[in-house]
């Protein structure tokens, strides 16, 4: 159950749930506003240049420093695996059959140029929406540039 909105309701079997309007708990919720600000307007409104620098760079530090981490993970599973496969595929363990493999690899390349062609609009959106946030939050935004970059080489 949860502290903050009251349990549903039960009606003729089936349950009512309450929709809880943000706006309305924001002005009722002070920390909330502190927290997110009083408008949704860009951040240099909020905050000195000092500050978003210092926001966006230690976001994009975090983010640079688990980016490497998991992606030093993610490359030593993928190699290892494909060491292991190949190891065993010498050894006489394994059997691949590399046309089926490849034959396989193939399909799946054209099933995603069709599914990507399909999610271009989507994709386009939140691009135009990535590139608005960035033009209205430059200096946060740069910040997090060189933090991230910062966090990769730590």
């Amino acid at each position: 159950k949860s502290r903050h909105f009251p349990p549903p309701q039960k009606k003729k079997n089936c349950l009512v749930y309450e929709v809880v309007d943000l706006t309305e708990y924001a002005r009722r919720h002070q920390w909330w506003s502190r927290v997110f600000g009083n408008n949704s307007g860009p951040i240099a409104e909020k905050y000195s240049v000092a500050t978003q620098i210092m926001m966006g760079g230690v976001t994009g530090w975090c983010a640079g420093y688990v980016f490497q981490r998991v992606g030093k993970i993610a490359a030593t599973a993928i190699g290892g695996g494909f060491l292991l496969l190949q190891i065993a595929n010498h050894s006489g363990y394994v059997q691949v059959d590399w046309k089926k493999v490849e034959k396989d690899v193939n399909k799946a390349k054209k099933h995603l140029k069709k599914k990507a062609n399909k999610a271009a609009p989507e994709i386009n959106t939140f691009i135009e929406e990535a590139t608005d946030f960035i033009k209205r939050n430059i200096v946060l935004s740069s910040g997090f540039v060189g933090g991230f970059f910062l966090g990769l080489a730590s």
